[in-house]
């Protein structure tokens, strides 16, 4: 157990002696002088939230407020007599009224107290006093004395750590930045928290009490805790619903039809455990498939791990309060009738969820269809699918109950075994990422298949992806693609209802996140990831006995970007051994990473009688045989083999059943796109075990962060900055011109000046000023990178040529005015390119790069990285484009300076990652020459951004 009883200093205690001014105000005795409590503001509501305990368990942290004085009283009662001494250093048995008024009366600025509370009660509580540099209290240090207290029946489930996490976050807002505490030294446990919270702290020893004080600015090192319990809690919890001792299935009637007896028989044909069935009109002594029937959950004698719930949705409170008493640990919620419903019915999934969670329970669903778990130990099928499938290697994640049957029935046709299946319906509690937290710990899992309808935390999800797919795949289909509309009932923040698909395939081709577009294609790459090793490069051979599907299949390998050798035909007439010996050539060869079996039928040509129907054999246990044996050197050698075939209906089933499964498609484009999919795995596979011992965000020279904080500050200072603040969400608005070039300029950015031109003569004092030759553009909005209109002149040399221009584009354009004129200095010549930056409140910002003009425009030809990015990742980005090549000397051209691109990128990447204000960035065009580039035109936006939660205590989703 490492969660405590917690720290005080022993002048806490009535009986300590009194070292210094700073013990008395926390003594709870000590009389209430702080004069915070003259002016409470109000109930600070945001500070409430639900949290997960190392053991899965739920529970609520909020702060004290004054109608807690017999919840505290009741729990300190419940607080041993060791854990009342290691908190104020000497016997205190019970508070005084005085004692009750002091912790339960807060200002919720300088001092402030939070509980942890399940079922109504506290379990534990913290606290903090603001104090002065030599430790008196105080209302304008930045210092605080912080203590906690948990009972000694909660230690052991990370409830202190999870305190220390929001007390320290509700601290910081309140201007405080570093925590004291003092320890007796035999309180091992209290004091390994605070090391191992992971902020920086300095310690001493003196009196015989141990003085901790630790900053309360997130570290590297507390973040990787803080996730670390993240992870452990989470995934804890999960496994906990899937492995249940008991089961309660509550809804059961005698109706053979209904959800409720259909659960109980799908329970029935699996789980081991004690089961019960409960129904509030069954005469005692009832029975149903043989289970006992009891009117409440209250009257079953023994616990109950999980609830199933199939009742009308007004009779759920109830039900929910029932199981809370009883105890029981997590729920599954069939009923239908939430958010999917309205607004009202979003109003009740609330308040499902708040319910259950105080009273420590998770909750699948509402409207789910359940989860099942074919562990040998503990098996489970507490879903509507009437039949527990084949035990196997693949986790599946679903959101929609008519998608969850489909991939069930779609694993069951393929022979593909499955660890565990989860749809979870409106997604109020149990999500995706807690399945993927609890996929990379599960020995039983190999591969990981989601179907996602809606993203609840985009950014978390990126974060937990990324690591899991580092050692097993992910492959997702993502709904709605290009709608982008939101199923009913889905909660989600507002930031993530409107995530643009670009941002989307960003988000999962950074973290790994295997991509595909339907149903079919899941499994075609699941099959191909879970049953053959990653290719070690693209490059393909095709093998088999038709020419024709050769062909097809080397066709197919060229479009999804691979590198196919010419097909080897072996001709119809190709036996197995024919088949053996070609591919185990081919899988030996140093030159190929994967091959590709072509099969038909062999042809024959029997006398047909008039009338008959010709047949081709539907498997030839011969080309079988030959691709069994082939597939065992394929093992061998870290090769994918893989079958297309045409007719061949019986031939996978055959070659699914082998030692070494060889996965077979009956059409070229399916086994290649499935191969294309692993090829480009594989790859990130590679690159992100090498980025982990390489990769880095370089330190760039000439960054003046603070001047651009304060340049920023002063911008959201200003009237318009004001004004934003005012819009819902904080609206974005643009920097002048200077202010945007002073703010880039403090990032090492310099943008090429652009001088106005409302007439002739001030053309051609700008082009004195900034020397020839210059250009002249039309820089009027409607105008803007629009050379086609004729609004630019290039390479002007002398002042006749610039006079001549200015006159011929303003009577093109409708005069000066109009066309808003500049002049600016020629750059080198080179390629033009895009760089922009742009935040997304549901996953952070975005930086995108592609080249200007058409590609961009017409084509969408960019590429998008998470910030911050590495120096991989630039150099990938600016490599990803399909245009990319015309950087790098296409046709004879000189290539440009990439290294000069990606130092910008990477500038770019820093300034937005520093400034979380700077809501857009964008440049164009950006002209990349053979030595050198230049930035000619930016616009920088600013908006007051929400705080990035990701970066926050633990807390569970409370949409």
């Amino acid at each position: 157990m490492d969660d405590p009883q917690d720290p005080k200093a022993p002048q806490d205690s009535p009986a300590a002696p009194q070292k210094s001014p700073a013990a008395r105000h926390d003594s709870p005795a000590a009389p209430q002088n702080s004069p915070a409590t003259l002016a409470e503001p109000g109930y600070p509501q945001h500070w409430e939230a639900d949290i997960l305990l190392r053991d899965g368990g739920t529970a609520r942290i909020r702060p004290i407020v004054p109608g807690d004085a017999e919840r505290l009283v009741e729990f300190y009662s419940q607080v041993s007599d060791q854990s009342k001494y290691f908190r104020f250093f000497a016997p205190y048995p019970r508070l005084s009224a005085k004692d009750v008024r002091r912790f339960t009366h807060h200002d919720f600025v300088d001092r402030v107290a939070l509980a942890v509370v399940v079922r109504d009660r506290f379990i534990a509580t913290v606290r903090y006093d603001r104090i002065d540099a030599v430790g008196r209290p105080s209302r304008e240090g930045t210092d605080a004395e912080v203590a906690f207290l948990v009972q000694d029946a909660h230690q052991g489930r990370g409830v202190a750590s999870a305190l220390l996490e929001h007390i320290a976050a509700v601290a910081q807002e309140r201007g405080i930045r570093r925590f004291v505490a003092e320890v007796l030294p035999e309180n091992r446990k209290m004091t390994k928290v605070f090391t191992d919270a992971g902020y920086t702290q300095k310690r001493s020893f003196a009196d015989g009490v141990v003085h901790l004080e630790f900053e309360l600015e997130p570290t590297a090192a507390s973040l990787a805790v803080m996730r670390g319990r993240e992870h452990r809690a989470e995934a804890r919890s999960v496994q906990r619903l899937l492995t249940p001792r008991s089961v309660a299935v509550i809804g059961v009637s005698r109706t053979e039809q209904s959800a409720g007896r259909a659960l109980l028989r799908a329970l029935l044909g699996g789980f081991d455990g004690p089961l019960y069935a409960v129904n509030r009109a069954a005469p005692p002594g009832t029975e149903l498939e043989g289970v006992p029937v009891y009117r409440s959950v209250l009257e079953i004698p023994g616990p109950v791990d999980l609830a199933v719930i199939a009742v009308p949705v007004d009779s759920v409170p109830e039900v929910v309060a029932e199981c809370g008493a009883h105890g029981v640990r997590g729920l599954v919620v069939v009923t239908a009738g939430y958010a999917e419903t309205g607004p009202a019915g979003r109003e009740r999934q609330r308040a499902l969820v708040r319910q259950a969670r105080a009273a420590g329970m998770r909750v699948i669903g509402p409207n789910a269809f359940g989860l099942l778990s074919t562990n040998p130990e503990h098996p489970l099928n507490a879903s509507l699918a009437p039949a527990l499938p084949a035990a196997g290697r693949f986790g599946i994640f679903c959101q929609s109950g008519a998608i969850g049957v489909a991939l069930l029935e779609g694993a069951h046709r393929r022979g593909l075994g499955v660890s565990s299946f989860v749809s979870v319906g409106n997604r109020a509690d149990v999500s995706g990422n807690d399945l993927l937290q609890y996929w990379e710990e599960d020995p039983a899992t190999d591969v990981v298949l989601l179907y996602l309808e809606s993203f609840g935390n985009p950014r978390k999800f990126t974060r937990i992806a990324r690591r899991l797919a580092g050692a097993k795949p992910i492959v997702v289909v993502k709904g709605a693609r290009h709608t982008g509309s939101l199923p009913p009932g889905h909660a989600v923040p507002t930031v993530a209802t409107s995530l643009r698909d670009a941002t989307v395939d960003a988000l999962f081709q950074q973290a790994g996140v295997v991509r595909v577009e339907t149903i079919t294609e899941l499994f075609d790459t699941g099959e191909l990831l879970a049953r053959q090793p990653l290719p070690a490069g693209d490059r393909v051979a095709v093998v088999g006995n038709s020419d024709s599907l050769g062909l097809l299949t080397h066709d197919a390998c060229l479009s999804a970007g691979l590198r196919p050798r010419a097909p080897v035909d072996l001709t119809t007439g190709a036996t197995g051994e024919n088949f053996r010996v070609a591919l185990e050539t081919a899988l030996r060869d140093p030159g190929v990473d994967a091959v590709i079996a072509v099969a038909i039928p062999p042809i024959v040509s029997p006398s047909i009688a008039i009338g008959e129907e010709p047949s081709l054999p539907a498997t030839d246990p011969a080309i079988g045989e030959g691709l069994l044996a082939a597939a065992a050197m394929a093992r061998v050698l870290g090769k994918p083999l893989l079958l297309t075939h045409l007719a061949l209906t019986d031939l996978p089933a055959v070659l699914s059943a082998g030692e070494y499964p060889v996965p077979a498609y009956p059409a070229p484009e399916r086994a290649v796109r499935a191969l294309a999919h692993a090829v480009r795995y594989g790859e990130w596979r590679r690159t992100a075990e090498t980025a982990e011992q390489t990769a880095r965000v370089p330190e760039l020279e000439g960054i003046d962060a603070a001047a651009a904080r304060s340049l920023v500050e002063r911008a959201l200072d200003s009237p318009i900055g004001q004004a934003a603040r005012t819009q819902p969400g904080g609206a974005r608005f643009v920097l002048s011109e200077p202010q945007a070039a002073e703010l880039l300029g403090h990032y090492g950015i310099e943008v090429q000046r652009a001088l106005p031109a409302p007439d002739e003569q001030s053309a051609v004092a700008a082009a004195t000023a900034l020397g020839y030759p210059v250009a002249l553009k039309a820089t009027a909005a409607h105008l803007r990178h629009r050379p086609d209109l004729g609004g630019v002149r290039l390479d002007l040399t002398d002042e006749e040529g610039l006079r001549r221009a200015h006159r011929e584009v303003t009577e093109l354009l409708g005069g000066a005015a109009r066309a808003d004129l500049v002049v600016q200095k020629m750059a080198a010549r080179g390629v033009d390119t895009v760089i922009g930056a742009t935040v997304d409140p549901a996953v952070g910002a975005i930086l995108s790069f592609g080249l200007a003009g058409a590609p961009a425009e017409l084509l969408g030809d960019l590429a998008h990285r998470l910030v911050p990015a590495t120096d991989l990742e630039v150099a990938a980005l600016v490599r990803e484009v399909r245009a990319a090549p015309l950087l790098f000397g296409w046709r004879g051209a000189d290539p440009v300076d990439t290294g000069a691109l990606e130092e910008l990128l990477l500038r770019v990447s820093q300034l937005v990652d520093d400034l979380p204000e700077v809501a857009a960035v964008d440049f164009e065009p950006v002209v990349v020459a053979p030595h050198g580039l230049a930035v000619l035109a930016a616009q920088v936006r600013l908006a007051p951004l929400p705080v990035r939660s990701d970066l926050g205590p633990r807390a569970m989703s409370t949409l």
